[in-house]
């Protein structure tokens, strides 16, 4: 540390009343999605929820057949 350096850090015990005001702080500055991008993005994650669950049940149809029918003998 440099010769006549001050150093006040003091250390401060939890407020709730700072920490919920730093919290507001952050979020103010947050850019925000507009509502059309927020519809318009929420709408591809339902379409792409659709189409893996199902490419899943699929593959989940088609290893049940194999197990049933190839190792089981079924």
């Amino acid at each position: 540390m440099a010769k006549g350096a001050v150093t006040t850090t003091a250390k401060r015990g939890f407020s709730i009343t700072r920490f919920f005001g730093n919290i507001i702080a952050e979020l103010k500055k947050v850019t925000w999605l507009s509502k059309p991008e927020a519809a318009y993005l929420t709408g591809v994650v339902l379409i792409m929820t659709v189409i893996a669950g199902l490419a899943l049940g699929f593959l989940d149809l088609g290893f049940t057949d194999l197990v049933n029918n190839f190792f089981l003998g079924g």
